[in-house]
């Protein structure tokens, strides 16, 4: 049995707030509350804890949230988020009349083989208070983002999604290797020893590698290539291989974009592909707006077109 005598929820969300914040002037402007008002709250938290939760900051500016306060940090705003979920959210969603903000992480390969056409799909179904964000995704970030809620919706591959989410697998890729149309090397099929010789271009998402997926699998059948070029986006490697005599080597879906202006040849050893999948927080499991989002996103990946 949950037992809340006693407990004021406004309090909670101001705590929220103040936690946020680390100044009281600043929360109470964003809760539309006075900064005596706050401060009252403040001094009944601190009774209500039985911790400071906020002490005045050496430098004289702002507050610092003691380590009750930081404790208390995510599992709160987790639970405000569901209590207004509870409250506020209808029990089904209407894409036509819902007003309803998305944000999915996904790197510039994924949006361009999955989420342009999510979008396409979308706003020939949706109201126009269904709105979608994209943004990069970070390794490092990306488990709490979908924790806190900042991030709905993962798509990745297998490297990129966290433990304990909640996942389903949208679309199987292979590796070409392309090149600009008119290159010295010709069309001719691809020799393993051609391949390594060859100056490549890598893609590191995570900026200024020169070493990724390929070079592991080639090195686990003793050879290497040389990678001249390390770029952060997968959509810059066209603009580069059309100005060059570099190559390198793509997931087919992206590259196959580029039919117009890349040749495209098989790889000349057995490449391991990868998948790319959606991830999403346990929480958001049930929520009908998150059901209807995937539901859009499966369709869109179970596509011919997406099936390569």
């Amino acid at each position: 049995m949950i037992d809340l005598k006693g407990t004021d929820l406004n309090l909670l969300v101001s705590l929220d707030a103040l936690i946020d914040e680390a100044n009281v002037t600043r929360a109470a402007a964003r809760l539309n509350i006075s900064q005596p008002a706050l401060s009252a709250q403040l001094a009944r938290l601190r009774d209500l804890f039985r911790d400071p939760l906020l002490v005045p900051s050496s430098t004289g500016r702002g507050m610092i949230p003691t380590a009750r306060a930081l404790e208390l940090r995510v599992p709160l705003h987790l639970a405000l988020k569901d209590i207004e979920t509870a409250i506020k959210r209808p029990p089904a969603f209407d894409s036509l009349t819902a007003d309803r903000s998305f944000a999915i992480a996904a790197s510039d390969n994924a949006t361009v083989v999955l989420g342009v056409a999510l979008i396409e799909h979308v706003q020939k179904i949706a109201g126009p208070g269904v709105r979608v964000s994209f943004r990069t995704p970070s390794a490092d970030l990306i488990a709490s983002q979908l924790e806190g809620g900042e991030v709905d919706l993962l798509i990745g591959s297998e490297r990129m999604v966290p433990k304990d989410v909640k996942t389903c697998r949208l679309v199987d890729e292979r590796y070409l290797m392309a090149q600009r149309k008119g290159h010295p090397r010709g069309k001719k099929p691809l020799d393993l020893k051609t391949y390594c010789k060859l100056s490549h271009i890598l893609v590191s998402t995570g900026g200024g590698s020169f070493r990724g997926d390929i070079d592991e699998q080639l090195e686990r059948i003793g050879r290497r290539r040389r990678v001249v070029l390390s770029i952060h986006q997968f959509v810059l490697a066209p603009m580069f291989l059309r100005m060059t005599d570099y190559v390198a080597t793509l997931p087919a879906r992206f590259v196959d974009r580029f039919a117009d202006e890349l040749d495209t040849f098989e790889l000349p050893f057995k490449a391991r592909g990868f998948s790319l999948s959606a991830a999403w927080h346990p929480r958001n499991q049930a929520d009908p707006g998150h059901i209807w989002l995937r539901k859009q996103l499966s369709a869109v990946a179970a596509a011919p077109e997406a099936q390569g």
